[in-house]
């Protein structure tokens, strides 16, 4: 079973006031197991990021001018998106942007009943208590030291470690039906 971990960072908090992508990460797992393979651009915004989310993702206007615009990258992402389960913390935020830049493109929106949101998962776990990715992380022990700020690839690969906890732990499954004649 394919899964996809997916985390962006934007130029603000709405995309419905223009606010744009400027990183975009996923990281494959396959039964829960991550595979090496990710996807990861930085996106040229076509505008400045507001001052609180360049002190999140510290992307400058400068660095990503240079960079693909979501256009160009648009087939290979959906490509990669395939059918497959994407797991989002938060996802009505990410969701919402992606399917902006999709829309500006003229594709249609994300299947959202493929996307699983961790977000909620931890709010069922852990009723009244902070769920940040964050949160979780120091909750399950995932090494958090080199996140000084926030990168798409970087929190796709934290989620993935937090969402492998929040579903019951780093074990893969256990195939009892293939043992060698045990009985």
């Amino acid at each position: 079973m394919r899964e996809l971990v997916l985390d962006t960072e934007t130029t603000g908090l709405d995309h419905e006031i223009g606010h744009r992508l400027v990183e975009i990460g996923i990281v494959e797992l396959e039964n829960h197991v991550p595979t090496g393979n990710y996807f990861h651009y930085y996106l040229n915004p076509e505008r400045v990021s507001d001052e609180d989310a360049l002190k999140v993702h510290g992307l400058s206007e400068e660095f990503l001018s240079n960079k693909p615009k979501f256009s160009e990258i648009v087939d290979e992402l959906l490509e990669f998106l395939s059918d497959s389960k994407i797991i989002i913390h938060n996802a009505s935020f990410d969701v919402g942007f992606i399917n902006s830049e999709l829309n500006r493109c003229n594709i249609s929106s994300l299947n959202e009943d493929c996307v699983i949101d961790t977000l909620y998962l931890a709010k069922k776990k852990f009723l009244g208590q902070s769920v940040s990715l964050d949160s979780l992380c120091r909750r399950y022990n995932i090494d958090l030291s080199e996140r000084d700020i926030h990168g798409a690839l970087k929190d796709a690969k934290l989620l993935a470690s937090v969402y492998l906890e929040l579903i019951g732990g780093k074990q893969s499954k256990l195939d009892f039906a293939a043992s060698d004649g045990i009985q």
